[in-house]
C-alpha cells in the first residue's frame, strides 16, 4: 500500500533512476511525522489554552523539580530556544498566572521563573493525558520497534547536536 513518501520515491525512480533517493525514505518521513505530531500537539494543548512553547516552559520547570525555579540561561539549555523566545513565553504565561518571576536569593541581578500553584496544577493535571496521547500515536509499533526507532533517532540527533 505505502505512504506519501513511497509515492514520491517511486516518482523519483522513474524520473531520475540515476540518483539514489533512499535517504529520503527516512528523512522525509521524519519531517512529515514531525509536522503531523506538531499538529496533534497543538490541538491537544489548545484544550488547555496553551501553545507548544508554553507547554515546554511548564514542563521544563516541572522537570527541574526545584521550588527555586529556573534562570533564563537554564531555560536556554532546557527548552532549546532563544532568550527572546523565552522572554515572550514567560510574559504570556505570567499574564495567565502560570509562572512568576522572582529575584535570585544570592544574586539580585538574576531573575528566576517559578511555577505558580496554578501552573503546577495545570502541568500535573495534563501530563498523564499527554503521555497517553503519545503512547496512542506510537501504538502501531510494538515496544521493541519503538525502542529501536528511539535508538536510531538518538544516533542521528547526537550527530546534529
Amino acid at each position: 500500500m505505502g505512504d506519501a513518501v513511497d509515492r514520491v520515491l517511486a516518482q523519483w525512480r522513474v524520473e531520475r533512476p540515476d540518483v539514489d533517493t533512499s535517504p529520503m525514505a527516512v528523512l522525509a518521513r521524519v519531517a512529515r511525522l514531525a509536522r503531523l505530531v506538531e499538529r496533534e500537539n497543538k490541538e491537544f494543548l489548545a484544550h488547555f489554552d496553551l501553545e507548544p512553547g508554553e507547554f515546554e516552559v511548564l514542563t521544563a520547570l516541572r522537570r527541574a523539580g526545584s521550588v527555586e525555579g529556573l534562570t533564563a540561561g537554564a531555560f536556554l539549555s532546557a527548552a532549546l530556544v532563544t532568550a527572546g523566545a523565552i522572554t515572550n513565553r514567560v510574559d504570556r504565561m505570567a499574564a495567565k498566572g502560570l509562572v512568576r518571576r522572582v529575584p535570585d536569593q544570592v544574586d539580585r541581578r538574576v531573575v528566576r521563573v517559578r511555577l505558580t500553584d496554578a501552573g503546577l496544577a495545570l502541568v500535573d493535571s495534563m501530563l498523564a493525558a499527554h503521555m497517553a496521547r503519545c503512547a496512542a500515536l506510537l501504538e502501531p509499533l510494538d515496544p521493541s520497534t519503538q525502542a529501536a526507532v528511539a535508538d536510531a533517532l538518538r544516533v542521528l540527533l547526537e550527530r546534529f547536536e
